[in-house]
C-alpha cells in the first residue's frame, strides 16, 4: 500500500550561473540560454525552476545520470590539478513515500506522503593564483570559485558561531547562487554532513588547515529537522 517516487537533478554553478547538467541543451552544447531561476515556495523551501528532473527506479539508473552529468561538468588543467573542477556542483535526489488511504465517506482517497531531499554537493577547492598559475579565463573562474566559498564561509560563520547567533538577524544567503541553493541544507530543515579533503603533502599544509577550520565551523551549526 506504499509507493515510492525517486527523482534526480544535477546542476553546476559556473561563474555565478546555474547550468543544468542533465539538460539536452547542455549535452548538445546548445548556445541558447536556459531559463533557470531560484525560488522559495509557500513552505519556505528553496526550489530551482527550469531544471530537468529525471525519474529513476534503480541505483544503476541513478548512477547513469550522475555519470552523464559529469561529462558536462566544467573542468580544466591547472598547475595543481590536471582535471580541476571549475564549478561547484549539486546532485539532488528527491524521495517521496506515498500511502493511499480511503476517505471515510468513500468518495475517494487521501494521498498522504512524506518527502526528503538529498543534496550531494561537490565544492571546487579554493585557489591561490601563485600556486595554480591561472591566467585569463582560468583566473576569472578562480575568482568566482573563491567568491562562492567566501559567501558560504560567511553563512557558516553566522550560523555556527554561538556568540554571533544571539546578535545576527540577517544571514547572507543571497550573496551567491551557491549559498542560496544550499539555504535549506545549512539553516533549514536538514541534517548536514561535511567531508573535508585533507592532503598529506607538506606543500598543501595551508590549504588542508584552512579546509579543516572551514569544516569545524560548519560542524557547529545546530539544526533540528522535522518530518515533512
Amino acid at each position: 500500500g506504499i509507493e515510492f517516487l525517486v527523482r534526480v537533478s544535477y546542476v553546476e554553478i559556473y561563474r555565478e550561473e546555474i547550468k543544468d547538467l542533465l539538460s539536452t541543451k547542455t549535452a548538445t552544447n546548445t548556445k541558447s540560454k536556459e531559463n533557470i531561476y531560484i525560488r522559495e515556495n509557500e513552505l519556505g523551501e528553496i526550489v530551482v525552476v527550469g531544471v530537468v528532473e529525471k525519474v529513476v527506479s534503480s541505483y544503476d539508473e541513478m548512477m547513469r545520470y550522475l555519470d552523464l552529468g559529469n561529462i558536462g561538468r566544467t573542468t580544466a588543467s591547472t598547475n595543481m590539478n590536471n582535471t580541476s573542477s571549475r564549478s561547484h556542483a549539486i546532485f539532488t535526489i528527491f524521495l517521496e513515500q506515498r500511502k493511499e488511504t480511503q476517505k471515510s465517506d468513500n468518495t475517494g482517497s487521501n494521498s498522504e506522503y512524506i518527502t526528503a531531499k538529498f543534496h550531494l554537493v561537490d565544492l571546487a577547492g579554493s585557489e591561490r593564483n601563485k600556486r595554480t598559475g591561472n591566467e585569463g579565463l582560468r583566473f576569472k573562474e578562480s575568482i568566482n570559485i573563491n567568491y562562492g566559498l567566501l559567501a558560504l564561509g560567511n553563512v557558516i560563520s553566522c550560523l555556527g558561531d554561538e556568540t554571533k547567533r544571539k546578535y545576527i538577524t540577517h544571514v547572507p544567503y543571497r550573496d551567491s547562487k551557491l549559498t542560496r541553493l544550499l539555504q535549506d541544507s545549512l539553516g533549514g530543515n536538514s541534517k548536514t554532513l561535511v567531508i573535508a579533503c585533507a592532503s598529506p603533502a607538506d606543500a598543501n599544509l595551508e590549504e588542508t588547515l584552512n579546509s579543516l577550520k572551514y569544516a569545524n565551523r560548519a560542524r557547529n551549526i545546530k539544526n533540528t529537522p522535522v518530518v515533512n
